[in-house]
């Protein structure tokens, strides 16, 4: 499948309905349970998507109404994690809050999917393109306390193949793209060329369709931005990595695009909306921000998303921000 110029997509996660979810922050507590929940995240998954549709998004995802975490709603389905008895753990590099995390206590190997028929659910209600989305080696191993593994890039090559087998299998099922989300590889620069550029690539065995890393920082629902870790640092590996682009953050930071020169003739999904609690931009502003990118890279590789997921906000704040981006995207297509 081949995308036009500044194809418009979103990260991944949209907000719940309010009927479904009370969401604060990245915390989400469900009003419903057991097959009424069920019931409840499905109803959500066919609304989120005609929103999409609505909006005229041209690649859509199934909003990630099944996830309670963006993480372990996968790394959930493998042997190795203990998702009940979790400890404190400081994650994200340099943030003060510490967070209780899943812990590793044994060797991971995945049991069953956890994504595959989330997105049989999904092409049910669409038939636009659908973008699935996975948590990246080093970013499951950042949001979990090692208890088991002496070798942590031999704990990332087993998280590389158990999501390999999971992105496989998505392909299979009929997903357009696929996506890894790796926010951990902002900060962490070492380990990326230590071991998770080599873990990222391993993930892609077998893979065919076009492939997106997720680079952002900030995260949706607040914590300091950590820009001081900048992309020049991690993008030269990770382009020795068979990845097909890289979506990157430039909504909510100061970055020159010219840094993106680095991606050469791959995709770059170019953040361009800051996804947390902010005002709307405007529609100028954010065509102003996108010709930067286009003046530095061939609009055939641009695609434009928001920073982040946008599970955050309301639906109304999303749905307003979504729209001043595809209004964007149009103006400029009509001037390529």
């Amino acid at each position: 499948m081949s995308f036009g110029p500044l194809t418009t997509t979103s990260v991944g996660s949209f907000p719940r309905p309010t009927w479904l979810a009370h969401t604060k922050r990245n915390q989400l507590t469900y009003r419903l349970d057991g097959a009424e929940l069920k019931e409840g995240m499905d109803d959500a998954m066919a609304l989120v998507i005609r929103e999409q549709e609505d909006l005229g998004l041209d690649v859509l995802t199934d909003g990630e109404m099944r996830r309670a975490t963006f993480v372990f709603h996968i790394a959930g389905q493998w042997d190795g994690v203990d998702i009940e008895q979790q400890v404190e753990k400081k994650i994200y590099r340099n943030r003060e809050a510490n967070r209780l995390v899943p812990r590793i206590t044994g060797k991971i190997a995945r049991r069953a999917p956890a994504t595959v028929d989330d997105l049989r659910t999904a092409k049910a209600h669409t038939g636009r393109p659908i973008k699935m989305a996975v948590p990246g080696p080093m970013t499951v191993i950042d949001s979990s306390a090692n208890e088991f593994y002496d070798d942590e890039e031999e704990l990332a090559f087993d998280i590389a193949a158990a999501l390999n087998t999971e992105l496989r299998e998505l392909q299979a099922t009929g997903a357009d793209v696929l996506q890894i989300d790796e926010p951990a590889m902002t900060r962490y620069h070492d380990k990326v060329h230590a071991y998770g550029a080599k873990a990222l690539d391993h993930c892609l065995d077998g893979i065919t369709v076009p492939t997106i890393v997720h680079l952002c920082y900030g995260y949706p629902g607040g914590g300091g931005l950590q820009h001081q870790y900048k992309y020049e640092g991690v993008l030269p590996s990770l382009m020795q990595t068979r990845i097909s682009g890289f979506h990157v953050e430039f909504g909510r930071s100061t970055f020159d695009p010219a840094v993106l020169r680095l991606c050469g003739d791959r995709i770059v999904m170019f953040g361009c909306i800051d996804p947390g609690d902010s005002p709307v931009p405007t529609v100028d502003a954010v065509e102003r921000r996108i010709g930067e990118v286009l003046k530095v890279l061939d609009p055939k590789q641009v695609w434009l998303a928001p920073d982040c997921g946008l599970m955050t906000i309301s639906r109304e704040l999303a749905r307003d921000k979504l729209a001043v981006m595809v209004e964007a995207a149009k103006r400029l297509r009509a001037t390529i």
